[in-house]
């Protein structure tokens, strides 16, 4: 007899949606900021005479960029939907690139909690954001999944210390549940950008790429100023990423890197080798464990990948990227799918 498969209270919330007030409007000097926090200097994120070269209106955004506006946008979601847990743990991300995002873009941005599922008594919860443009056009979508923390995972003294640490605008733990009211996506289709596929990308030809092909090694180093700067270009306050005392009662070793600036540095990595940071149509990243920065030596992350498979009739590939930090593995499993010329 098979038994019955674990569920969640918050299953009966999986559908709610809602779209950011306003529209977000994509600015040169912040995707130089971005590019800066994560160490990417290709020349498309910087000059508008290189991305014009490789066929952009301006300035085209790194893969991750998308981050940062949705972390704004997913605030309302796991303060007054996805309540009942004390924190939360990034395990996986998926960026999916319908077109590039490019400086003077428009965008429109929408939240939904897709996916509850339980395991091993812990639910794994993932949240969408949808990037629409001017035009009413998809051009990225972005799935996040955590581990939702209850109290027992977590140290009440932590609770005590973040509070005399944080901005003045921002509980990491979240208000805690409030009158609950299910809003859903309104019906009808949402057209995906097509420029992602009409523009010819600046990456090598197919033919000159095998199966098993070795992406260059890269190291990057990481200091306690690059986080605390990333923290402030992502709007990511959790002090694990700059505090040492606050990251040891969290269980911790000594201070983190942010997940997500560990994969903007891994999607640099890829980009840097096809040539064309807009080639990448699809990017998945599954952490494995955090690199640690200590205030005394930083820290090292070497960037490692191969060419996993290629389909010659769509001219696309898949990249595998692995990632590690002191010895350890900090990406499970990464993935770009990128387009060829």
């Amino acid at each position: 007899m098979t038994a019955a498969a674990e569920t969640s209270p918050l299953q009966a919330r999986v559908g709610h949606w809602y779209q950011m007030d306003g529209t977000y409007l994509v600015g040169r000097e912040k995707l130089r900021e971005y590019a800066r926090a994560v160490q990417d200097y290709h020349p498309a994120h910087w000059d508008v005479a290189a991305a014009a070269e490789l066929g952009y209106s301006d300035l085209v955004a790194p893969l991750t960029f998308t981050s940062t506006p949705g972390m704004t946008c997913n605030r309302r979601m796991f303060e007054q939907v996805v309540v009942g847990y004390d924190t939360y743990m990034q395990t996986e991300e998926v960026f999916e690139q319908h077109r590039p995002i490019v400086a003077g873009d428009e965008l429109h941005i929408d939240v939904e909690l897709t996916s509850v599922r339980r395991i091993a008594g812990r639910d794994l919860i993932t949240v969408t954001n949808t990037f629409t443009d001017a035009a009413g056009e998809r051009v990225h979508t972005l799935h996040t999944t955590v581990v939702g923390l209850t109290a027992e995972d977590v140290d009440p003294a932590i609770k005590t210390a973040v509070q005399h640490m944080m901005m003045h605008d921002v509980d990491i733990f979240g208000i805690g549940e409030s009158e609950y009211h299910k809003t859903v996506r309104p019906e009808g289709k949402v057209r995906l950008a097509e420029g992602g596929s009409t523009r010819t990308p600046g990456t090598p030809s197919i033919d000159d790429v095998k199966v098993g092909d070795e992406l260059p090694v890269r190291h990057t180093r990481l200091s306690r100023g690059d986080l605390v700067n990333y923290s402030g270009v992502a709007g990511d306050a959790n002090p694990i990423h700059w505090d040492e005392a606050i990251a040891k009662l969290a269980g911790l070793p000594d201070v983190i890197a942010h997940g997500m600036l560990t994969m903007g540095l891994g999607a640099g990595f890829a980009s840097a080798w096809s040539g064309d940071p807009g080639a990448v149509t699809r990017y998945a990243v599954r952490l494995s464990a955090p690199a640690i920065v200590s205030a005394a030596e930083g820290a090292d992350i070497e960037f490692t990948g191969r060419v996993k498979s290629l389909d010659p009739a769509t001219r696309t590939g898949v990249v595998l990227v692995a990632a590690k930090s002191a010895g350890r593995k900090i990406f499970g499993l990464a993935t770009a799918d990128v387009r060829f010329r």
